[in-house]
C-alpha cells in the first residue's frame, strides 16, 4: 500500500516538475536549435560537392535570418500582447479612469447624497460602454490572435525538438478538420461538465471534483498541439491521458490554480493566455509515462458519446472516440 501511495505520489510530482520546466526549457529549445543549424552550415561548408551545394551553403546564413524570431521571441510577443494590450487597457479602465472620475465627480458635488446616485449611474453607463465596444470586441480579438501565436510557437518547438510534423506526411485535411472540430465540441462539452461538478451536494467534494476536471484539460489543452503534430486522434489523446490521470493532474494542476485565483472571467482568461505558451513548450519537452496508471479515470466518456453523436447527427463524421481502447503506445521521436 504504501508503494502504491509513493508511485501515486512520484507520477503527480512528475508533471509538477515538468509543467514547471517549461519556463526554461523555450530558452534551451532555441539554444539546441540555434547550434544545430551552426554543425550543419559547418558541415556544408567543409563538403567539396558541386556548385550547387556551396550556393546551399552560402545561402544557409539567410535561412537562418529568416526563420527568426525564435520561439522564446514568439512567446514574448504573445505575452506581451495578453499583458501589455488587453489586461493593461482593463487595468486602466477600473484604476485609473474611473477613480479619476470619481475624484472630479466629487468635486463637483461635494458631499451632496446627489452624488452616490450620480456615482452610480456613470459607472453603469461606462461600462455599458466599454464592455461592448472595446473590452469584449478586444477580448475576441485576443483569442483570435492567441489561437495563431499558439500553433506558432507548437509547430516551432515540434520542428526544433521532433522534426516535421507527422500529420504532414499522412493526415488529408478532411481528417485533420474534423479531427480539430471534433476536439473543440469536446473539450467544450468537458468544460461545461467542468462547471456542473461543482454541484455535487457534498461540501468540498464537488469544487474538488471540478478542479480535477479542469488540471485534466490545462494539461490536455497543453499536449494537444504536439500529439496532434505527431498524428495522433482524438481518442489516442483522451485515452492517453485518462490512462495516466495522475501525471496530467500534477502537470495541469499549476494553470488550473493560476487561472482560478481571478474573480473576473476576463483577467481569467487574460492569466491562461500569458502562461500558455510556457505550458505549450513543458508538453513539447516532457516525457510523460510510457505504462498506463492502474486505476484509469475515465472522466471523457460521456462527453465523447455526446460529441460522436452530434457529429454523426450533423456532418456524418464517426470519430474513434466511442469505444475504449488501450493504452496508446508510448511516444516516439519524430524524424525529419
Amino acid at each position: 500500500m504504501a508503494d502504491s501511495f509513493q508511485a501515486m505520489a512520484a507520477l503527480l510530482l512528475q508533471g509538477l516538475k515538468d509543467a514547471g520546466a517549461g519556463v526554461f526549457m523555450a530558452y534551451r529549445v532555441d539554444q539546441a536549435a540555434v547550434e544545430l543549424e551552426k554543425r550543419r552550415r559547418e558541415e556544408l561548408q567543409h563538403q567539396q560537392q558541386t556548385i550547387l551545394a556551396k550556393r546551399r551553403a552560402q545561402r544557409m546564413p539567410e535561412v537562418v535570418r529568416q526563420d527568426r524570431p525564435r520561439i522564446l521571441h514568439r512567446i514574448v510577443l504573445c505575452c506581451s500582447w495578453n499583458a501589455g494590450v488587453f489586461w493593461l487597457s482593463i487595468l486602466i479602465f477600473w484604476e485609473a479612469v474611473l477613480p479619476a472620475l470619481r475624484f472630479v465627480t466629487e468635486n463637483i458635488f461635494g458631499g451632496s447624497p446627489t452624488h452616490g446616485l450620480v456615482w452610480t449611474w456613470i459607472t453603469f453607463f461606462l461600462s455599458a460602454i466599454i464592455y461592448p465596444l472595446w473590452i469584449v470586441p478586444l477580448f475576441l480579438l485576443s483569442k483570435v490572435v492567441n489561437s495563431l501565436w499558439f500553433q506558432d510557437i507548437a509547430d516551432a518547438a515540434y520542428r526544433k525538438s521532433h522534426g516535421r510534423p507527422v500529420y504532414a506526411r499522412k493526415i488529408s485535411l478532411g481528417k485533420m478538420i474534423a479531427d480539430l472540430l471534433f476536439s473543440v465540441l469536446m473539450q467544450s462539452l468537458f468544460l461545461i461538465q467542468t462547471e456542473a461538478v461543482k454541484l455535487i451536494p457534498i461540501a468540498g467534494v464537488g469544487q474538488a471534483a471540478s478542479f480535477v476536471h479542469l488540471s485534466l484539460l490545462c494539461s490536455l489543452y497543453s499536449f494537444e498541439y504536439k500529439w496532434f503534430n505527431m498524428g495522433w486522434e482524438v481518442q489516442k489523446r483522451v485515452t492517453y491521458v485518462e490512462n495516466n490521470w495522475l501525471y496530467f493532474l500534477g502537470f495541469g494542476l499549476p494553470l488550473a490554480l493560476l487561472t482560478s485565483l481571478p474573480s473576473s472571467f476576463l483577467i481569467s482568461g487574460c492569466v491562461f493566455s500569458i502562461l500558455f505558451p510556457l505550458f505549450i513548450i513543458g508538453g513539447n519537452e516532457a516525457k510523460p509515462p510510457t505504462q498506463q496508471f492502474s486505476y484509469p479515470l475515465r472522466l471523457f466518456t460521456i462527453v465523447t458519446v455526446i460529441s460522436n453523436k452530434v457529429f454523426n447527427a450533423t456532418v456524418g463524421y464517426r470519430s474513434v472516440a466511442t469505444s475504449a481502447k488501450p493504452s496508446p503506445k508510448p511516444e516516439r521521436k519524430e524524424t525529419s
